[in-house]
């Protein structure tokens, strides 16, 4: 047996209860991962709430769409060769709040020699988010680009990106602390959303990147210019940004979407470990909690009062290395 999260029936935080649960077995085509830490993504705390979402699975069920661990064991068809090697993978979404997880091979992406495997977890979803968002939008260098929550998990990448791109990054984000987190990581202005007349403070903008929605990416949209172009890809406030089509005519505006196919997924996550270890990029682990505490680290998320990314510190490298020399 092994300690795992159960979600039994969708509601507060507090529906996320530890306990035990058999150990899964890797099937054809599939590897076990004993799990060192479960990437947490605010689209899991809405589906926790309403099981609406990306994700479909029966109650009760372990949640959990993202691990950074060690391959354990190998089931049929899959190379023995895997074995040992430090890994991160989606898992479908679920499974991930467990000490183990069984996972396709084909999904694997090796960790880096050198790179922490809390760092690689925390790049999983938001930094292939980030790198795909800048190849989908393609801003020209020079080019002003507003962030919306610029201290979140993938804003934070994001505006490295960004940075490293030669555009200018306007960060928008809520509060002192997520603003002076934007501008250390490289923000050429930085603004307060919370502020009734934020979007007086800076000039138009090329390019509107939107993690939010609703009445914030609604405000955040008039500070295109004509023929500026918006990419929504989350919607943290419950809704997408929502433009009428005559304003969007009216204005020349381009509203784009993310549509990666698998193979472009690969190489995004491929490139953002590979930046990682060359220490272009560093992804902000803002919060950790243990697994047992997994209602705790949903609480904080939806606070919005986190930086970065928020981990779930299941089986740490340091604690796994011990196991192993015991053994």
């Amino acid at each position: 047996m092994m300690r795992a999260v159960w979600l039994r029936e969708f509601g507060g935080p507090e529906v996320l209860v530890p306990g035990e649960a058999p150990d899964p077995a890797p099937g054809d085509g599939e590897v076990l991962i004993d799990v060192a830490h479960a990437n947490l993504t605010f689209v899991e705390t809405q589906f926790r709430a309403t099981g609406l979402g990306p994700f479909s699975a029966a109650l009760p069920m372990i949640p959990g769409n993202g691990v950074g661990g060690t391959v354990a064991a190998v089931g049929p068809g899959v190379d023995a060769e895997l074995l040992g090697r430090r890994v991160i993978s989606s898992t479908g979404g679920s499974g991930g709040y467990a000490e183990r997880a069984a996972v396709p091979a084909a999904g694997l992406h090796p960790v880096p020699d050198g790179l922490a495997l809390d760092t690689a977890t925390a790049l999983l979803a938001d930094g292939r988010t980030a790198r795909l968002l800048l190849e989908t939008a393609a801003p020209a260098p020079g080019s002003r680009v507003l962030i919306l929550a610029a201290a979140g998990g993938v804003g934070t990448l994001l505006v490295q990106l960004a940075v490293h791109a030669g555009l200018h990054v306007v960060a928008a984000a809520g509060g002192p602390a997520k603003l002076a987190l934007a501008a250390e990581l490289g923000a050429a202005e930085t603004l307060d959303y919370r502020q009734p007349d934020w979007t007086a403070r800076t000039a138009p903008v090329d390019l509107v990147l939107d993690g939010v929605g609703g009445t914030l990416g609604r405000t955040a949209a008039t500070l295109l210019r004509p023929g500026g172009h918006l990419l929504s890809y989350g919607l943290a406030s419950g809704s997408w940004t929502d433009l009428p089509p005559d304003e969007i005519a009216a204005r020349g505006l381009t509203v784009l979407t993310l549509r990666p196919t698998p193979d472009a997924v690969r190489a995004a996550t491929a490139h953002v470990l590979a930046e990682a270890a060359a220490d272009r990029l560093r992804p902000v682990i803002g919060r950790r909690f243990p697994l047992a505490q997994a209602a705790d680290a949903h609480r904080a998320i939806e606070s919005r009062a986190t930086l970065g990314k928020t981990l779930l510190d299941v089986r740490p490298e340091n604690a796994m290395s011990r196991a192993r020399k015991r053994n």
